[in-house]
């Protein structure tokens, strides 16, 4: 079958919905928004990696997600841990790889489930199936002869389609989870890849945690894929992930308001004489014209440090005498 074209239909619904979407991103600003706010940014992260593994009944909490990536000890089961760790290091490959290329989705598969699974990194030898939250079975994926053939044909469709990215992304989401072309990790690895293609159109989609929602409505994701797969096409999948990348755009401005507001003036006045070069808290002491050590600390310093905006040339030791600090 050349130039497959995957079934689907473009409806008023879906563009309704892609308007609506496209509004609130601009009400974003671009990156930029995420960009004034790392620890916005990291904790949108954590919500993505918690949030795909617990649809997978990883058991570790999203303290204990957040732990793990701050670098510090967590207990608990082995393979939570170690699945948390390798998902952390995948979704940092999404400003590395290329979606658009197979090479690139089979590398980060390696990543995402090293040590999980013997054949990380490889497309299946043999034959599954796709089961919903409760256990039951809601897909018999393609045998495992036709892998490669169907993924070359997505592949080549999702390169070459005039297609609208939202869209776009929601039917490659689609096919991807039919075709299953992983023994294990193709739902992880479906919501990854749909935030990498999102982020090549609006880099943004990096920092939106499209996964926090598929897990509050998992038990609609599950009827959505096999409504799509009953009817032999895509559509109520894609109206499914509209609303769930609607709902998480939207939980992202508000996210971002109530985290501006907690940036007062003395903040900005401090970030305004920063720069990205490490200083002493003398010199900005004296960029801001104040006398008072424990109220630059208290009102400016620490203020920033806790909102993510400055970072510490030696942050394991924040009293040394030799500390400076940079804007990020």
């Amino acid at each position: 079958m050349e130039n497959y074209i995957p079934p689907f239909d473009i409806t008023n619904e879906m563009l309704e919905k892609c308007f609506e979407i496209m509004e609130d991103l601009g009400k974003l600003s671009g990156i930029n928004e995420m960009e004034r706010f790392p620890r916005l940014r990291r904790v949108s992260r954590v919500k993505s990696i918690h949030s795909s593994l617990a649809i997978e009944n990883n058991t570790l909490s999203i303290g204990q997600v957040t732990d793990i990536v701050e670098g510090k000890r967590v207990l608990g089961p082995a393979d939570d841990i170690l699945a948390v760790k390798i998902a952390i290091e995948a979704y940092k490959l999404i400003d590395e790889v290329n979606p658009f290329r197979i090479e690139d989705l089979l590398k980060v598969h390696g990543v995402m489930m090293g040590g999980l699974v013997d054949e990380a990194g490889r497309i299946r030898t043999g034959n599954v199936g796709v089961f919903g939250e409760k256990g039951n079975v809601i897909h018999t994926a393609p045998s495992y002869k036709l892998v490669h053939e169907l993924m070359g044909q997505l592949f080549d469709w999702i390169k070459n389609a005039d297609v609208q990215m939202l869209i776009k992304s929601s039917v490659f989401h689609y096919e991807f989870e039919f075709i299953h072309p992983f023994r294990d990790g193709n739902g992880r690895m479906g919501r990854l890849w749909q935030t990498a293609l999102l982020a090549t159109w609006k880099p943004i989609f990096k920092y939106i945690p499209i996964e926090s929602v598929i897990k509050d409505r998992q038990e609609e994701y599950y009827t959505a894929i096999a409504q799509a797969t009953s009817e032999a096409k895509s559509n109520a999948f894609i109206l499914f992930m509209l609303d769930a990348i609607g709902e998480a755009i939207k939980g992202i401005l508000k996210d971002s308001a109530d985290h501006a507001s907690h940036i007062s003036i003395q903040i900005n006045k401090l970030m305004h004489v920063m720069e990205t070069y490490p200083q002493s808290a003398q010199m900005l002491m004296d960029r801001l014209r104040l006398k008072s050590r424990v109220g630059f600390r208290k009102n400016y310093l620490i203020p920033a440090l806790e909102a993510g905006l400055v970072e510490m040339t030696i942050p394991d030791k924040p009293t040394s005498k030799n500390q400076m600090y940079y804007k990020k």
